[in-house]
């Protein structure tokens, strides 16, 4: 931008002094027509681009765009969700089990008696950039004024947790609260006016395993079409991470309800995982794109990770398990060893994902 006004000024006062020389005439057009055809670009370059026609851009919205964990891509072109996992000593742990109320007894690893603090050492390093270290204040001062929300499985309940445990820290006692309304869990930091929150929905569409307690049913049913029974509890929030894939791998065909779990006669049809959870994504985007403001909301995906069931599958010694594992797998090319079994194997997950994103409107 600024090599451009610095060429238009030039040109202009070369036209001036040249009395508009049809060559210097010619410049100048093609200079105004470069930046009306990509005013757009110099504008955002500069920070100049109003994301919203009818008010200006405020402080908050501004260091928004600049968070380094709001974007997948850096301006600089780096992908922050591709990288691998690397050992630090220096940073990890971030906090200490023992620190932190809010992890359910069952999840305590340490008061269980795990022998190793391995895990609590593995930091996630991008390919051809470095992510920040973690600031506790900045978090909670991103989040003044917002509501942040996990929505799936325990997977997500455990991410959540994290977050809070994280944060919990640097609030005083009388300023914190958490509190738990049906399938809604609620983390308040009241002197930053902020909420993270968690909300059950393992499958993200309505299902007979929607029981934030009661939930280990032997055969689960998803009613097709009914993101909105627990999307009316997502709506106003800024920033929403989802997940949903392990409640889909029962070994069999997914049971498909047609109409509602109150009709007398049920209208079930079978399908496989993959066009079921292909079902599920297409919901997902949808509710999204019709109920989310994409320019002041952001909204993340968790995946997960490949199987690990197999030790032979990544090495290991035949006949074997994860048990005893104490390590990432070293291998960037692994995915599993079975695609049907494991949805988000890197192919499935990107046709599974990039269709139903091109097929959003159908």
């Amino acid at each position: 931008m600024k090599q451009s006004l610095t060429a238009s000024s030039s040109s202009s006062s070369l036209i001036r002094r040249a009395r508009l020389s049809p060559y210097l005439l010619a410049l100048l057009v093609f200079t105004v027509f470069v930046v009306i055809l990509h005013g757009e670009d110099f504008m955002c370059l500069l920070g100049q681009l109003d994301p919203s026609p009818d008010r200006p851009a405020t402080r908050t919205e501004k260091k928004w765009e600049e968070l380094p964990f709001s974007i997948g891509r850096t301006p600089e072109g780096c992908d922050l969700f591709s990288g691998r996992w690397v050992w630090d000593d220096s940073t990890r742990p971030l906090y200490e089990e023992s620190e932190c109320p809010y992890i359910q007894p069952q999840l305590t690893c340490q008061e269980h008696g795990r022998p190793d603090k391995d895990y609590q050492h593995w930091r996630w390093q991008p390919h051809g950039c470095d992510l920040p270290s973690f600031n506790a204040t900045l978090m909670l001062e991103t989040l003044r004024g917002k509501r942040m929300m996990f929505v799936g499985d325990s997977l997500n309940r455990g991410q959540y947790v994290s977050m809070v445990c994280l944060l919990h820290r640097l609030i005083p006692e009388d300023q914190k609260s958490m509190e738990t309304f049906g399938s809604l869990t609620v983390f308040t930091a009241k002197e930053y006016n902020a909420t993270i929150e968690f909300y059950w929905a393992p499958f993200l569409l309505e299902s007979n395993s929607d029981d934030a307690v009661i939930h280990r049913v032997s055969e689960r049913i998803v009613r097709r079409g009914s993101i909105n029974k627990h999307g009316k509890n997502w709506k106003g929030v800024d920033i929403i991470v989802f997940n949903t894939y392990l409640w889909w791998m029962t070994g069999l065909d997914i049971k498909i309800l047609q109409g509602s779990f109150e009709d007398e006669t049920k209208d079930i049809v079978e399908l496989s995982p993959e066009d079921a959870y292909r079902m599920a994504m297409k919901s997902m985007l949808r509710w999204v794109r019709k109920n989310m403001n994409r320019k002041n909301t952001r909204v993340f995906f968790t995946s997960m990770s490949p199987t690990h069931q197999k030790s032979i599958d990544w090495g290991g010694e035949p006949g074997r398990s994860c048990y005893s594992e104490t390590s990432p797998v070293d291998n960037a090319t692994y995915w599993g060893s079975d695609c049907r079994r494991s949805i988000m194997e890197k192919r499935c997950a990107y046709l599974n994902l990039q269709e139903a994103m091109e097929s959003i409107d159908t």
